[in-house]
């Protein structure tokens, strides 16, 4: 199954970043300013960061050719997904659930998208689900295993042990995710070898408002 991406994961910058969760004029701002190549806009209800197809559509309209456009859905069903392809003009579709390799496979057919498929680590043994889902997804988020009964199935601001990925070669394109935040993203990609990052909460104030300086400082810690 080919890889069919429209956006190089790495370039300009040696590690690409994905800020996560806008959902402001101003988040999208900041985020291109810091040179960011993919934006994150999610459609979970319960989330933070949660907005709607049409505030989407706003917030995208200005967005440069190039640049990523990132829908964040949680166990979508069909008529989710068609509403925010509709209304909101995406790139690709991030599923965060507890989407079956199936299911994935089916969002790609249906929808004619790239798909980003998270896949949450804890322990080694969570490592065969990135080598599963490696076989139908464009892409893969490896983001921080939520505790059990948590609400959010990310955005938690909690890391993993990314000692965990030393020396794994995934079968697909890949970000990191998990507890990222200015002081730590540097080292988190020198563990893992990351070509790209993704960041929600630890560029926050409070869950869902954005920092412009915190997005900045993201991205100088990586150049």
């Amino acid at each position: 199954m080919p890889v069919r991406l429209q956006y190089p994961l790495a370039e300009p910058r040696p590690t690409a970043i994905k800020f996560c969760g806008l959902s402001r004029p101003a988040d999208v701002a900041a985020a291109l300013d810091a040179g960011g190549r993919y934006l994150g806009f999610v459609f979970f209800p319960r989330s933070p960061r949660a907005i709607t197809p049409t505030v989407a559509a706003a917030l995208i309209a200005d967005v440069p050719p190039g640049i990523a456009r990132v829908g964040l859905f949680v166990d979508p069903n069909d008529a989710t997904l068609d509403l925010a392809l509709a209304e909101a003009g995406l790139d690709i579709i991030q599923l965060h659930g507890s989407e079956s390799p199936a299911r994935v496979a089916e969002v790609r057919a249906r929808t004619g998208l790239p798909v980003m498929k998270a896949v949450g680590l804890a322990v080694a043994d969570d490592l065969a689900q990135l080598r599963l889902y490696g076989t139908v997804a464009d892409l893969l988020l490896v983001d921080a295993k939520p505790a059990p009964g948590a609400v959010l199935p990310g955005g938690n601001g909690i890391a993993f042990d990314w000692r965990l990925l030393g020396g794994q070669r995934l079968a697909r394109p890949w970000f990191l995710a998990g507890g990222l935040n200015p002081a730590n993203v540097a080292e988190a990609v020198r563990l893992t070898g990351a070509p790209a990052v993704d960041v929600s909460s630890g560029i926050e104030r409070a869950p869902g408002d954005k920092d412009p300086a915190l997005i900045a400082a993201f991205a100088e810690a990586l150049v």
